[in-house]
């Protein structure tokens, strides 16, 4: 155990809906909700505004508009987030080498390793910088905990939310834990903390009281002894720096179950070149391809192949999935489909007999449509109508005569967008038909506007010393 806090523990704030509330001006202070809209979307993160009316993560979309139906519901942009969540990492970066991702918006780290804290003053000063540079770089607010190991730094940097800093002196962890709820402790859920209420348990400090003795009888030998250490504050977990990527995935839920094998098949197509789309993104091939299908009944079944070397080819891909999808029983209907591919590496073995097949079809096709031509001299080539635009609500758009703006809404043919930006005041509203051709879908624009010499400043940027 260390015997200062140099563990820190970063919680950006709810961060999904704050990074919407910065992008749109009209958004701001108001209730935010994240998340599927579909039957059966739930909530990602919901703002606090949301809160108020009893709205939480992993709620059902449909209770979450029973309580608050006046809030705004978007669909996620996880571009922008992912884009926001690296320059917050760079910046953890900045101050140590051992940085632990847990997810885009939460990550410990090890300030003793990057000398940049040794003890409490120091640690403390840290944080507040940070916090200041996550406002600067990204408009955006965290929440910081310190203390002497990663769960209780955790634990503080719950008890500092929204937008605070906590910080728990060595020491000090065993009187402060003490009267909290079991459920504070990581891995007591609503089962393990009923069993522990049925036998009088319902405080950490109970925990301690009742011995490691006691525990592993109600809980087992693995999970007793460890609660029990928790419970004392005994925490000497390292802070462990990223791990590499273990596979890329893509999956869709979809808002009416697919009985339509053809359907199926499409979709299956549809997320394997996403999914290939994502490996080439992060310049990575994979050995094995894995089918998730979830049917009606909520039964998931994986399938799996593998190659004999990695590839990145979007037809491998596709064929292996097809040939998955081939052994799966989806007569009753499929509610969740992905496709996945792991076994990674940083290089592309090349697929001959693949190439081959791709070069074959590829003759033949141009063969068979020079033949047709030479028969079918006159023949008019029919239209083909164009695909249906889809437009999602809180996703960003560009009008040729208004400018760049945002998805209030669609239906009926029609498409109401709230024109402003990140740096904007609130902006008006215009609704178009839905294929109006001077209405395009657009990429996010920075939740802060760079400058040179900003914080942070991204690579390529003049701050940065990069290219344009």
């Amino acid at each position: 155990m260390r015997t200062a806090p140099t563990i820190l523990h970063l919680d950006m704030d709810a961060f999904y809906a704050s990074a919407e509330q910065a992008a749109k001006p009209s958004l701001r202070g108001k209730a935010v909700i994240v998340g599927g809209l579909g039957p059966r979307g739930v909530v990602a993160t919901c703002s606090y505004e949301a809160r108020v009316f009893g709205v939480h993560s992993a709620m059902p979309m449909a209770q979450a508009r029973r309580l608050a139906p006046n809030a705004a519901y978007l669909v996620p942009r996880f571009g922008l987030y992912r884009e926001v969540s690296e320059q917050v990492m760079a910046l953890l970066r900045d101050l140590s080498p051992l940085v632990e991702p847990l997810s885009l918006d939460e990550a410990f780290v090890d300030l003793e390793a990057g000398q940049t804290a040794w003890d409490a003053e120091s640690a403390r000063l840290t944080g507040v910088k940070l916090r200041g540079d996550i406002r600067t770089v990204t408009g955006l607010t965290g929440s910081v905990g310190l203390a002497a190991s990663k769960m209780v730094a955790k634990i503080a940097s719950e008890q500092a939310k929204p937008d605070g800093l906590v910080l728990i002196e060595p020491g000090t962890e065993r009187e402060l834990l003490a009267p909290m709820s079991v459920r504070t402790l990581p891995g007591v859920g609503p089962a393990t903390g009923d069993h522990l209420r049925r036998a009088g348990i319902t405080t950490v400090g109970e925990i301690a009281e009742a011995g490691e003795d006691e525990l592993v009888r109600l809980l087992g030998k693995a999970h007793g002894v460890a609660l029990y250490a928790m419970a004392l504050a005994h925490d000497v977990r390292p802070v462990v720096a990223e791990r590499d990527t273990k596979s890329v995935s893509v999956e869709d839920t979809y808002d009416v179950d697919i009985h339509d094998r053809v359907r199926v098949r499409m979709e299956v197509q549809r997320l394997a070149d996403r999914c290939v789309g994502r490996l080439r993104g992060a310049h990575l091939s994979g050995r094995t391809i894995v089918l998730k299908v979830r049917r009606y009944d909520f039964s998931t079944l994986t399938r799996s192949e593998t190659l004999r070397g990695p590839t990145d080819d979007p037809a491998v891909v596709r064929e292996a999935a097809a040939r998955l999808l081939e052994s799966v029983d989806t007569t009753g209907g499929v509610r969740l489909l992905g496709v996945g591919v792991s076994g990674l590496a940083d290089y592309t073995q090349e697929d001959l007999f693949a190439q081959a097949r791709t070069a074959a079809a590829a003759a033949s096709a141009e063969e068979l449509e020079h033949v047709e031509h030479e028969e079918t001299e006159e023949a008019v080539e029919e239209p083909v109508p164009p695909a249906e635009r889809r437009w999602h609500a809180g996703h960003d758009v560009r009008h040729a005569e208004f400018g760049h703006g945002w998805v209030q809404g669609s239906g009926l043919g029609r498409v109401t967008v709230r024109f402003e930006t990140p740096g904007s005041l609130p902006g008006r509203v215009r609704t178009f038909r839905s294929d109006d051709p001077l209405l395009e879908v657009a990429e996010p624009l920075p939740l802060v506007e760079r400058r040179p010499g900003d914080v942070g400043a991204p690579a390529g940027s003049p701050a940065a010393g990069g290219e344009g």
